[in-house]
């Protein structure tokens, strides 16, 4: 018999996905590193302007503990 997966945790190619937008820039004008997500297949990044701003759009699974943990802050 197969295990039951948890749906919380399905970070698969086919697993939806939700986006998060972190500011590229600190106010000192330095970029932030980004680091793909190993764990969330879908995982990847694109760079946005927002309102004048400039983003950094991470998509990731929605149940990647770690989008999880973004979307909670």
């Amino acid at each position: 018999m197969a295990e039951a997966s948890d749906p919380q945790q399905n970070v698969t190619y086919r697993a939806p996905v939700g986006s998060v937008d972190l500011k590229a820039f600190d106010d000192d004008g330095n970029s932030y590193e980004i680091h793909a997500c190993h764990d969330c297949l879908p995982w990847h990044a694109e760079v946005v302007v927002v309102a004048g701003e400039v983003l950094v759009r991470e998509w990731r699974a929605v149940g990647c503990p770690q989008f999880q943990a973004l979307i909670r802050d």
